[in-house]
């Protein structure tokens, strides 16, 4: 129900703390979620946050059918670092990721959920896709790719001499579409502002180095578990190219190319994107 003229609305995101342990260590991990119904939890991508699932999360279309469920990885918006984190350089890699996305949908006890994850978010799909299948309904990777070639220099992601914040901003500028409107275009780059010293470039050591995924996608079995793999296609990290070549590897997976869109289609132009997952989620709803 939307809000009489002049009256402020009220989302119906709500944001809950998950006390997690983990490998030893405790985790305050935060998650927003709206709606009932299907469990759709969505991952966000390097050096940003859940926030970027806003539209997902406001959508009555998708809320009515589907628990969306976004939260932060540690050290990632409002989740804490672990204790000691002063103390090491971190590091994203594969397994630590794949694990932790599995443990939090076990603590929320979730019942074989949708995970849809863009970016590193989109690469790790690929991996839940290869290996862990029948613990989930269906998976949707934005922006997914198997690998991709280094084509900057990750220390001046967290440099003295430079501004952390923007200068990640900088760095995933050019990978927003030209017809996002101004005010999301700068909501997601704002994401990027905020983030935590070397937490971005601690991501991209599993999208640039341990999350190569070539020698895996051939045991993708869609048998198992649908996969969706939707991708803007203005995006030099993930190009359509490399979401095809995929898709081309995986028999029954279903590929869109989303014209308009980057590497950011959730939060740069929510309506734009909403518009192609709404059919997706229709066909997992039905199936």
């Amino acid at each position: 129900m939307s809000a009489a003229p002049g009256l402020p609305a009220l989302e119906p995101i709500v944001g809950r703390y998950l006390s997690l342990d983990f490998e030893g260590r405790r985790y305050r991990v935060y998650f927003e979620e709206a709606g009932e119904g299907i469990p759709l939890i969505c991952l966000h991508t390097a050096g940003s946050d859940g926030r970027q699932y806003r539209g997902v999360l406001t959508d009555p279309e998708v809320t009515r059918r589907f628990r969306v469920i976004a939260f932060d990885m540690p050290r990632h918006g409002k989740s804490s670092p672990p204790q000691g984190f002063e103390a090491e350089e971190y590091r994203l890699t594969r397994d630590f990721y794949t694990a932790f996305v599995l443990a939090f949908a076990d603590a929320l006890s979730l019942d074989r959920p949708v995970v849809m994850g863009c970016s590193i978010g989109g690469r790790l799909v690929l991996n839940l896709a290869a290996q862990h299948a029948d613990r989930f309904r269906a998976l949707i990777g934005l922006q997914s790719s198997a690998h991709v070639a280094p084509y900057y220099d990750t220390e001046w992601l967290h440099h003295a001499d430079v501004h952390g914040g923007e200068v990640c901003a900088g760095i995933v500028s050019g990978l927003v579409g030209p017809d996002a409107p101004a005010a999301d275009r700068w909501e997601t780059l704002w994401h990027y502002m905020q983030g935590g010293p070397g937490v971005f470039k601690g991501d991209l050591h599993f999208y640039k180095v341990d999350g190569d995924l070539r020698q895996r996608i051939a045991a993708i079995d869609t048998g198992r578990c649908p996969l969706f793999l939707l991708t803007g296609e203005y995006d030099y990290s993930c190009s359509p190219a490399e979401t095809e070549e995929v898709a081309a590897m995986v028999p029954g997976a279903l590929c869109i190319i989303m014209p308009g869109l980057g590497h950011f289609p959730m939060s740069e132009n929510p309506d734009c994107f909403l518009a192609h997952l709404r059919p997706v989620l229709d066909r997992i709803a039905k199936a």
